[in-house]
C-alpha cells in the first residue's frame, strides 16, 4: 500500500490510536515531509495543486501524539510527534542562536538563513536561498520559493483544515517587507515586492493602478498577486452609511493593498542588499 493510501486509510479511522501500524506509518510520512519529498502543495503544469492527503497526515500526527517534555533550553511540553528539529553542519542551514524553532515535518532547504527568533511550522516548505528574518512566521503548509526574503515580523499564515484548502504560496524571488501579513491561501507570484505593512487576505481586494484592474479571491481561487508587482498599503473611501465626506458625516476609509508599479531596474537595485545579507 502506498504511503498516500495508508495515510488516507488512517485518517478515516475512528480509533486510529489503537492501530499498531499507525505511528510507524506516520513517522515515515513525517520523515518524507521533513526531507521535502512530499509537499502540502506543488506546482504541476504551471498550476498549484493542493495535496489534501498531506494535510491529513499532519492532522494524524496530532491525533497520535502524546504530551512529552522537550528539554531544549527552556522547558517545553508539546506533542511528541512534532518535536523541534535538530540541525547539523551537514544540513547547510544557518540558524543563528536566539530562540528560533523549526518543527519536524517542515522542509528547510540547504542555504536557507534563519534569524532569531523565528518559527517554521509543520508542513511548511522553504526553498533554497531564502532568508527568514527576526520575528517572522512561516505557518503550517505554507510554500516558500527560492531566494525569498521574509523581513522582520512578516507573518505567513498557515492552514490545516479544511484539508483541501490552499495554503499560502510565495513563489521565487519575492521580497516580503517588515510587518507584512499574507493569509488565507493568498498566492504571491514570482518577483513580487510587498511593501512594509501590506496585508493580504481572501477578503482584501487588490487594486492595480498600472493596469486599472481589481483582483479578488473567488470561491474557486485565492487572491493572487501578479508576477513582479510592487504592492504597498493604501486606502479607499467608504461610500455607504456615515462614511461619505459631508459636513455631518464621518469621512471614513478602508485599508486596501495597491499595486503602484511593476518591478524594474530601480526596484532591483533597491533590493540588491538581499544578496549581500546571504
Amino acid at each position: 500500500m502506498s504511503l498516500k493510501s495508508s495515510i488516507e486509510r488512517l485518517a478515516a479511522q475512528g480509533e486510529v490510536e489503537n492501530d499498531p501500524e499507525a505511528r510507524k506509518i506516520f513517522l515515515e510520512f513525517r520523515d518524507q515531509l521533513t526531507q521535502g519529498k512530499i509537499r502540502a502543495a506543488e506546482k504541476v503544469d504551471a498550476r498549484w495543486v493542493v495535496n489534501a492527503w498531506v494535510k491529513q497526515g499532519i492532522l494524524l500526527g496530532f491525533r497520535l501524539g502524546a504530551l512529552t517534555e522537550m528539554p531544549a533550553g527552556l522547558s517545553f511540553v508539546d506533542k511528541d510527534t512534532f518535536p523541534a528539529r535538530h540541525f547539523t553542519v551537514a544540513d547547510r542551514v544557518r540558524v543563528v542562536p536566539g530562540g528560533s524553532s523549526v518543527r519536524e515535518g517542515a522542509y528547510v532547504a540547504p542555504s536557507v538563513i534563519c534569524m532569531p527568533p523565528m518559527f517554521i511550522n509543520v508542513g511548511a516548505y522553504v526553498d533554497e536561498g531564502t532568508m527568514i528574518d527576526s520575528h517572522a512566521l512561516v505557518g503550517s503548509c505554507a510554500q516558500i520559493g527560492k531566494r525569498v526574503h521574509l523581513s522582520a515580523a512578516a507573518q505567513v499564515g498557515g492552514v490545516l483544515e479544511p484539508v483541501n484548502a490552499a495554503p499560502v504560496i510565495i513563489e521565487e524571488d519575492v521580497l516580503v517587507g517588515g510587518n507584512c501579513g499574507v493569509f488565507e491561501g493568498t498566492l504571491v507570484r514570482a518577483g513580487a515586492v510587498l511593501g512594509a505593512g501590506t496585508i493580504l487576505t481572501r477578503s482584501t481586494p487588490l487594486y492595480d493602478l498600472v493596469k486599472g484592474a481589481v483582483y479578488r479571491a473567488t470561491a474557486d481561487a485565492p487572491l493572487e498577486v501578479p508576477e513582479n508587482a510592487v504592492v504597498v498599503p493604501g486606502s479607499r473611501a467608504v461610500k455607504k452609511g456615515k462614511a461619505p465626506s459631508t459636513s455631518a458625516e464621518w469621512n471614513l476609509s478602508l485599508y486596501t493593498p495597491v499595486i503602484v508599479k511593476y518591478r524594474d531596474e530601480k526596484t532591483d537595485k533597491g533590493i540588491e542588499l538581499e544578496d549581500w545579507l546571504r
